[in-house]
């Protein structure tokens, strides 16, 4: 594995800040807890190889009273070594296996909520979503690299380096029990000390060797199947979210081979995880078949030369299994290694995006000016290609004033918009912000979330901060008074509405929220004439001290504006 120490270090970057975070002391609680159980385990198996030697030593002296004693009761060894019950075991085991099992899914659960809210922030900090979908189009899948890998790398990480602890302990622990009962070899003259414990380490050595040149495909697979997976899944939200589009196109046969493609894409990298994983199952199932057999193989010329009875032939060949198995770790969890590696190059190419994102510069500087009105000074814009929109345009809004922007589609209005707001990377120049106020922006095509009616109305303020009256007013101001009766009813509501309802909506957004600044991009676009005049009109009237900017085709909203700019020839001047 030529990138094992990169690898490792990545794997350690994600996973250190949560030992560390303001969650650390009852993570690290429960960590410890989880382990002391695991451990706790491994004693307990330790303690049955010498149950397992008395109990079939007892049989074979068809002794019933020490056979009785040893399953229910307790009993004395001869070597006066005191041992439980199989029944008090038993019952000891697996009130602890419950235990563990159920303290580490609550470990994993508290850390996958803090590695999601700290996923979640660095992806909205500074608007780090939006310049990664305009500029980073290989970070694929955000969305499922935070839903998806987080759960998978928290569940792998515990539970491999869980297992991995368990192995290392167990090794020490029945390691040394082994060395004193398989005795020396004598080979070619040599006595080997503990001959047994050399054959397991050389079997599993020979094992690992195996797995990893047999198994490496599944990396690479793994990692594209988690992509591929996400693709497929993508595609079926989008069709989901856009069914009327392509119910009146007719675009059915269309999305059918755009879905087949991506899943046959799923399906061929999957053939070749089934390929893959055929040839590592073949050599270890076979490797697990042969350690069945194989510690009494090794150990039974001690029991025929009689240095041992059939306990400890029993005791041996568990000790062995226990010994091999350990040190087979890496064999039995190569698959799951595979796709815990996956997960970390995922997230790890997730974070370094994010982080790009945060430190990349471009765009014009947008800052707070020295005067309460808006400045565009030396304002250029492009888009990702490199083609220019507007070059060292110069506008000045002041309070309360309202101006509309035309110009062909396409010549850089709505990335004006989007350069006040602070999220266009592509270009250079300065644009001075109000120092006071509030600022909204409607797009044409109005964002609604998920929930009631009434949080899409409040949206993105908190609907708990506004009266159902209020709401209630301003829907109805917006000829929206159809639904009020619906405002508590949650409904995909981007589905329900129609694209002039949704308008309507949006601008009864504007008149509960009462912004001192508000952006329109044709966000009247889907109404007819008469209804945009007339809530044109409303705006105006209930909202007498708002700056209004408009993106508009339409002569007649030219009425409600002061003057206007025109973006033409990569420029911006009056109209």
């Amino acid at each position: 594995m030529r990138r094992l120490g990169p690898f490792l270090r990545d794997a350690w970057a994600l996973a250190r800040p949560y030992w560390s975070s303001e969650d650390r002391w009852k993570a690290r609680g429960l960590l410890a807890v989880v382990v002391a159980l695991n451990l706790s385990l491994v004693g307990m198996t330790v303690l049955l190889t010498y149950w397992q030697r008395a109990f079939y030593n007892a049989l074979e002296a068809k002794d019933q009273e020490a056979f009785v004693a040893l399953l229910f009761t307790w009993h004395r060894t001869e070597d006066e070594v005191f041992l439980p019950s199989f029944a008090l075991v038993a019952a000891a085991y697996i009130l602890i296996a419950v235990y563990q099992l159920y303290l580490r899914q609550a470990l994993q659960i508290r850390w996958r909520r803090w590695l999601t809210e700290v996923y979640l922030a660095q992806w909205l900090e500074q608007r780090a979503y939006y310049r990664m979908a305009l500029t980073d189009p290989e970070t694929d899948n955000p969305d499922q690299r935070i839903a998806e890998d987080a759960r998978l790398f928290v569940d792998y990480t515990l539970t491999l380096g869980l297992g991995l602890m368990n192995s290392v302990v167990t090794l020490f622990s029945f390691i040394i029990v082994l060395w004193s009962l398989s005795g020396p070899l004598v080979v070619l003259g040599i006595d080997i000390p503990g001959y047994m414990v050399w054959v397991a380490l050389i079997y599993a050595a020979l094992g690992t060797w195996l797995a990893h040149l047999i198994g490496r495909p599944l990396i690479a697979l793994n990692f594209t199947q988690q992509k591929v997976e996400a693709d497929f899944r993508y595609a079926l939200v989008r069709f989901r979210e856009n069914v009327e589009g392509i119910a009146l196109h007719g675009g059915e046969a269309d999305e059918k081979r755009g879905l087949t493609q991506r899943f046959r894409a799923l399906m061929e990298n999957w053939w070749g995880i089934m390929t893959a994983t055929k040839r590592l199952t073949f050599f270890t199932a076979g490797y697990t078949q042969v350690a069945i057999v194989f510690p009494i193989v090794v150990a039974a010329p001690g029991y025929f030369a009689g240095r041992f009875p059939l306990g400890g032939l029993i005791q041996t060949s568990s000790a062995f299994g226990q010994v091999q198995g350990a040190l087979s770790w890496f064999v039995d969890n190569y698959r799951e290694l595979t796709e815990w590696r996956a997960t970390v190059e995922r997230l790890t190419g997730f974070s370094r995006a994010v982080a790009a994102a945060h430190r990349a510069e471009g765009g014009p500087t947008t800052a707070a000016g020295s005067t309460a009105s808006l400045s565009i000074r030396d304002v250029t814009l492009g888009l990702p290609d490199g083609r220019l929109l507007i070059e060292h345009g110069n506008a000045e809004v002041a309070p309360g004033e309202s101006v509309v922007i035309t110009g062909a589609s396409g010549s850089g209005k709505s990335t004006l918009f989007r350069a006040i707001a602070d999220i266009w990377p592509f270009g250079s120049g300065r644009i001075e912000l109000p120092t006071t106020g509030r600022v909204l922006f409607l797009p044409q095509r109005p964002y609604i979330p998920l929930g009631s009616l009434k949080r899409a109305v409040c949206y993105p303020e908190n609907e708990a901060d506004f009266s159902d009256e209020a709401v209630v007013e301003a829907l109805e101001a917006a000829e929206l008074g159809h639904v009020v009766p619906r405002l508590h009813e949650a409904d995909a509501w981007d589905r329900r509405l129609s694209g002039g309802e949704q308008q309507r909506l949006a601008l009864a957004r504007a008149l509960l929220l009462k912004p001192d600044w508000l952006f329109l991009d044709e966000a009247t676009a889907s109404l007819d004439p008469g209804a945009e005049e007339r809530l044109y009109a409303r705006l105006k009237e209930r909202l007498p001290g708002t700056a209004l900017v408009s993106i508009a085709h339409r002569p007649a909203v030219a009425q409600f504006h002061d003057r206007g700019l025109r973006v033409a020839e990569r420029s911006l001047r009056p109209a």
